[in-house]
């Protein structure tokens, strides 16, 4: 096991593999999509043993449960030791819902919508909203 004292924010997620490169990792971070106790944190912050981790991302909020500390990448079948996912399963019907949403689909070269396009989608949406 590779474990030690301190690992940044942004190293531990890239290395568990919530985030494909650690750069991303650190946008995110410094986006405020990262969660510790409702509050932001920046790509810096120490990770501990035990913590929750909150992520936004493409419309839903996912939660990690830091169970062991990762510097450096490995293959995922080492890196799932390290975290774990406690996602409520709404949230991903919600981003189900999100990407089966038939008013967000537009035939590739159809453009921009028309202002008045624009409008009759929103009318569609909120009915849509509205009945959930």
């Amino acid at each position: 096991m590779n474990n030690t004292d301190k690992v940044r924010m942004d190293q531990w997620l890239a290395a568990v593999r919530v985030f494909k490169t650690r750069s991303q990792a650190a946008e995110a971070c410094k986006k405020g999509k990262i969660l510790i106790d409702d509050k932001s944190v920046k790509p810096s912050h120490p990770v501990k043993i035990g913590e929750s981790i909150e992520i936004k991302m493409t419309g839903i909020t996912r939660t990690f449960l830091v169970k062991g500390l990762l510097a450096k990448r490995v293959s995922a079948k080492i890196a799932v030791d390290y975290v774990e996912e406690t996602t409520p399963p709404e949230e991903f019907e919600r981003l189900r819902e999100i990407r089966n949403n038939p008013f967000a689909l537009r035939d590739r070269g159809a453009g921009r919508p028309t202002k008045r396009e624009r409008r009759d989608l929103d009318r569609l949406k909120d009915i849509f909203d509205d009945s959930i």
